[in-house]
């Protein structure tokens, strides 16, 4: 089965490549380090560890246990991988000094490169990077491998448990796993990991700490750009939601023609799509890469990366995309640690039990549609104390979950050196 998947990957290689390369006409940043996604790259010194994470918010994840296997050992060589220049420029601004790349294709050839490059003494994978040949390279080089916060769907689940070939053999042989949840302990269970090397761990998102001057930076976004304004901010948002969030702004203006929305979409492609949208609803707006505020604007839309957090810190209420349309949700936790009110729509599979976790103390909304969301923002944005009473139902979710950071640490110590050195 794994043989069948390799030849499925090769055949699609050249259209990947075909894809990444178009999608560098628009952003450079597709080509740059493109040679990593074949294994090449450069050598750091052996006996290292390997952490990868694919998106921005497994990379948030990733720099939170990075820097505290930094600070147990600060000689120890790192490396972390990605898969997506967004999360790939998050990394660098997070972890300055660190050696951070593409990962490879899951192929056998660029991963055996990979690997004999880097040499490390384990591979740290986060939550979800279930990659089959990732896994039997690992496993034929001696390197132990730990899946850190690890969750699985049950429709992924089901999936592998029909494709007993293509997991399991890995799986059962050389890896660890600190799960979100005892329901993903069991699913892993039952794809072949054995019981003396499962834990349940939590998810380490909630051990992110709120970056060093963030809520001045906030306050100062808030005073340039928003000063006396009620203000919410739509983060992460998809094509398909924009327009839902535009209506929506549209809706609450009629109640409160001073609010400001922050529109801030999940990709640097969808900047030039973002801001027609905007122009096709009338608002007045403003890019943040222009330089100074002037004029009568109601949106203003975020076109920079890793800004983000500073503008959740400038808000009043947020929402997070991905949620509107079947994507799965983004990061929750970011505004909910913030102490702001937060609204979600009800596409959250990516983190349910986030959603949960933070639905269950009152801190998050959920919304249907354009309707849903200006009524609840309108509600809110009216209401001093009810934003308060969520914002602090939000911290308290957070501050109850957290702990996951101390338990992985101590399953790494577990973990035998390679090759059982």
């Amino acid at each position: 089965m794994r043989r069948l998947y390799t030849l499925l990957l090769y055949l699609a290689l050249p259209w990947v490549s075909l894809l990444v390369a178009l999608r560098g006409l628009r952003d450079r940043d597709y080509w740059r380090g493109w040679h990593t996604r074949f294994g090449f790259g450069p050598t750091p010194a052996p006996g290292g560890i390997w952490v990868h994470a694919v998106s921005v918010g497994e990379v948030q994840a990733a720099a939170v246990l990075i820097e505290a296997l930094r600070a147990r050992a600060p000689a120890s060589v790192i490396t972390l991988s990605c898969a997506t220049p967004t999360a790939r420029a998050r990394g660098r601004a997070l972890l300055p000094g660190l050696d951070v790349r593409y990962a490879p294709y899951d192929l056998p050839g660029s991963v055996r490169r990979c690997l004999r490059s880097l040499a490390p003494r384990m591979l740290i994978v986060l939550e979800t990077e279930l990659w089959p040949n990732l896994l039997h390279q690992a496993q034929c080089a001696g390197v132990p491998v730990l899946i850190a916060s690890a969750r699985v769907s049950e429709r992924s689940a089901r999936i592998y448990r029909r494709l007993p070939g293509l997991l399991r053999a890995a799986l059962a042989a050389d890896v660890w796993v600190g799960a979100q949840t005892e329901v993903d302990a069991r699913r892993f269970a039952a794809l072949g990991v054995p019981a003396a090397r499962l834990c349940v761990v939590g998810n380490l998102k909630f051990d992110r700490a709120l970056p060093p001057g963030l809520l001045l930076r906030g306050r100062q976004l808030r005073t340039r750009y928003a000063a006396g304004r009620p203000v919410w901010v739509a983060g992460s948002t998809h094509t398909g939601e924009q327009p839902i969030v535009l209506d929506a702004h549209a809706l609450l203006l009629a109640q409160q023609p001073q609010a400001l929305l922050i529109l801030a979409p999940r990709h640097p492609q969808r900047f030039s799509a973002a801001a027609a949208a905007i122009g096709a609803h009338g608002f007045g707006w403003l890019a943040r890469s222009g330089g100074a505020a002037s004029g009568d604007y109601q949106v203003l839309l975020l076109d920079t990366l890793g800004e983000l957090s500073d503008f959740y810190a400038a808000a009043d209420v947020a929402f997070v995309g991905g949620s509107l349309t079947p994507v799965g949700g983004h990061n929750l936790l970011e505004p909910a640690a913030l102490g702001l009110p937060v609204l979600s729509g009800p596409a959250n599979f990516n983190s349910p039990e986030v959603a949960r976790a933070l639905a269950r103390q009152g801190a998050l909304t959920i919304v249907q549609d354009a309707a849903g969301l200006a009524a609840a923002l309108a509600r809110l944005l009216a209401d001093p104390d009810a934003r308060t009473q969520q914002g602090a139902a939000g911290r308290a979710a957070v501050e109850a979950n957290r702990g996951a950071l101390e338990r992985l640490l101590a399953l790494i110590d577990q973990l035998p050196a390679r090759n059982g050195a």
